[in-house]
């Protein structure tokens, strides 16, 4: 029996992994189960090029759970190993300077996780994940190269192991079929802090997370299922009874959607594969994106598009990464663009490192050129369900916008492609492009400066008065009900180019304003009175802080009153409100202002102007009231008492 110690620079090596890998614990079944099907994918691949002999037909990997033991055994037929391979992939651990390694790296980032993420990314401590669990871990194994002795390996959690010659009494305490006599038992004697790991459950719930789409079958005890009486025998109704029967549970589909050719696949199978992904969510996508690149990068994968609700409701961490059919994350910040995190859905490459720093993904090439390529496929989709059927894309806009109008913030490339499909919807119900509302609105909205001014709205209900104004004037008006709108608007204003398009809510001035003429009305009110009814009517406002009392010249029609607040002031406190608003935050911060604008041409205004102050001044509170009301801003005991004196007035 050869002693020895492994192969280590430093005498800590597993106090380090208990320590800096401890909070992952459960990852070590992930990694002996993948290497189990690494080994059994070899020995396929050695047989396909007839290097050795044998059929890899029905090949498995079990695991197999003894609670009485308290073992937990992983199962491969794969190629097994010599001892000669034991000793050079179990024994030599490259591990140089671990504990200087970790003080390093405890200096580098102030996010611990990151740092334990880096160990293990940069040694690959996949097998010795084990010792997080166990006490002890045997390693016995069948080579199937000739010549090759079975061999066993233990080691107790120290640097100190056994190796030699597998015993016939080994063999038969395994339990092993004699028939597979090749591959490799690894055999966790769990210790007190693994105790949940002999739990079936708990078992159960790892190797469903991690292991439901490798692509050697995964087997973990036997479950109950209802067949055909072999016998025949029928009930009273004629119809063959059912036995329970124990069968293998198989754990995982090794043939997943995302690996077929999107031709030989149905929306059906698409819908069935997010059932799968996601069993408690009972909405169906909308539409799908099949991904398939092999150069320059391997990427396979298929993204959902779910509907999102208008309150932001951006749930993350629905995309699941996998690589070479092994889930390692659903946390696929830095290599899925962040708006697209919004998806749900797959993506399989084995191209992205794995289980690195969030900074280091950020540089590497491969990802950045991942995160490019999933940009672009879905800007592709997205313009080409627009140009195929442009109804039934605009029927879909309510549940997509969110997803493209957060991308046309956060990538430039995609706000760049986004000019194609891009909708912005109006109060008649009409869907444009910027291009297209830029052409057909050009005469009519161009403004004495030349800029074509879009006027909007974000709820045409509650600002009834002031869209139906901007309609009566001859105006289009947008219907902009995002949550991100402040911010999109002021990138579409800066990326106009020539067009010199601007953005102004309905209630940010006047209707006559709105969009600067040179044939602005005359006011019926010298400046002299006007003057001096602003001085008084002043006094009448509740706040003048909040309001400004302005005159202007508008339509005899148009209401004596009116509310209006900045765009820009109020623009940017919805940006700091979001989120963003970069150099203006300070805006934030300020309170709300408004104008109160008195009609000056209006029968109602134009006749107080003629009225003794005193005989004029209830009318003027109540009609400043009545203005704040309509917006909203009448609250409180001013409601109250306002209401009341309403229903008083009922009496007169």
């Amino acid at each position: 029996m050869q002693q020895g110690k492994i192969n280590v620079q430093t005498e800590n090596i597993f106090p380090i992994i208990k320590k800096f890998l401890y909070s992952d614990h459960e990852i070590f079944l992930r990694e002996l189960v993948s290497n189990a099907v690494d080994a059994t994918q070899k020995r396929k691949a050695l047989i396909r090029v007839s290097e050795i002999e044998g059929n890899a037909d029905g090949a498995q990997v079990h695991v197999i759970l003894d609670s009485e033991a308290k073992t937990l055994t992983i199962r491969d037929a794969g190629i097994g190993m010599s001892e000669e391979e034991v000793d050079k992939y179990i024994n030599q651990i490259a591990f140089s300077g671990a504990t200087e390694f970790v003080e390093k790296f405890q200096e580098k980032y102030a996010d611990q996780s990151e740092a334990k993420e880096a160990i293990i990314g940069h040694f690959g401590l996949g097998f010795y994940s084990a010792f997080m669990v166990a006490d002890r871990v045997d390693i016995l194994s069948w080579s199937q190269r000739a010549g090759q002795a079975p061999v066993k390996w233990t080691c107790d959690g120290s640097p100190n192991y056994e190796m030699g010659p597998m015993s016939e009494d080994d063999f038969k305490a395994l339990g092993r079929d004699e028939a597979q006599l090749h591959g490799t038992d690894i055999v966790l004697h769990i210790g007190e802090e693994g105790a949940e790991f002999l739990e079936d459950q708990r078992i159960m719930g790892i190797l469903e997370k991690y292991c439901k789409f490798m692509p050697v079958p995964v087997i973990c005890g036997t479950s109950t299922t209802q067949e055909d009486d072999p016998s025949g025998e029928k009930d009273e109704e004629g119809n063959v009874k059912k036995v329970s029967v124990e069968v293998p549970r198989v754990i995982n589909a090794n043939d997943p959607i995302w690996l077929k050719s999107p031709a030989d696949l149905k929306d059906e199978d698409y819908r069935e594969f997010y059932q799968t992904l996601y069993p408690m969510n009972f909405d169906e996508p909308l539409f799908q994106i099949h991904l398939n690149v092999d150069f320059p990068f391997n990427l396979t994968g298929v993204l959902y598009f779910p509907k999102v609700k208008k309150e932001m409701d951006m749930q993350r961490n629905k995309i699941h990464l996998y690589s070479n059919q092994v889930f390692i994350t659903d946390n696929v910040e830095n290599i899925v663009p962040d708006f697209l995190t919004l998806l749900h859905g797959v993506i399989d490459s084995p191209d992205i490192p794995l289980n690195v720093s969030r900074s280091y993904l950020q540089e590497d090439a491969n990802v950045k050129k991942i995160t490019s390529h999933i940009s672009k496929k879905v800007s592709d989709k997205l313009a080409k369900m627009f140009k195929d059927d442009r109804a039934d894309f605009e029927s879909k806009w309510q549940d997509i916008q969110m997803f493209t109008e957060y991308g046309m913030l956060m990538d430039e490339k995609f706000f760049e492609r986004a000019g194609k499909f891009a909708l912005y919807g109006d109060t008649e119900g009409q869907h444009r492009t910027m291009d297209e509302l830029v052409e057909s609105l050009k005469e009519t909205h161009t403004d004495k400066d030349g800029n074509v001014v879009m006027l909007y709205t974000p709820n045409p209900e509650a600002q009834h008065g002031y869209v139906s104004s901007a309609r009566e004037a001859g105006y289009t008006v947008l219907h902009l009900e995002s949550p991100l709108t402040s911010h999109l608007i002021q990138k579409l204003e800066m990326s106009a180019g020539d067009a010199k398009v601007q953005f102004r809510r309905v209630d940010s001035d006047i209707v006559d304003r709105l969009i600067a003429k040179d044939d602005a009305p005359e006011s019926a009110l010298e400046e002299d009175k006007q003057n001096a009814l602003k001085e008084e009517f002043e006094g009448l406002v509740p706040d003048k802080t909040i309001y400004k009392v302005a005159f202007a010249a508008m339509s005899p029609s148009a209401p004596p009153v009116t509310i209006t607040q900045s765009e820009f002031m109020r623009r940017m406190k919805e940006q700091q409100r979001v989120g963003g608003g970069g150099g203006m935050a300070m805006f934030g911060n300020m309170p709300d202002s408004y104008d109160l604008i008195f009609n000056a041409n209006h029968p109602l205004v134009t006749g107080w102007a003629d009225s003794d102050a005193e005989a004029r001044k209830p009318k003027v509170e109540r009609a400043i009231a009545l203005a704040r009301l309509s917006q909203g801003l009448l609250q409180g005991e001013e409601l109250t008492t306002f209401i009341a004196a309403g229903y008083a007035g009922l009496n007169d």
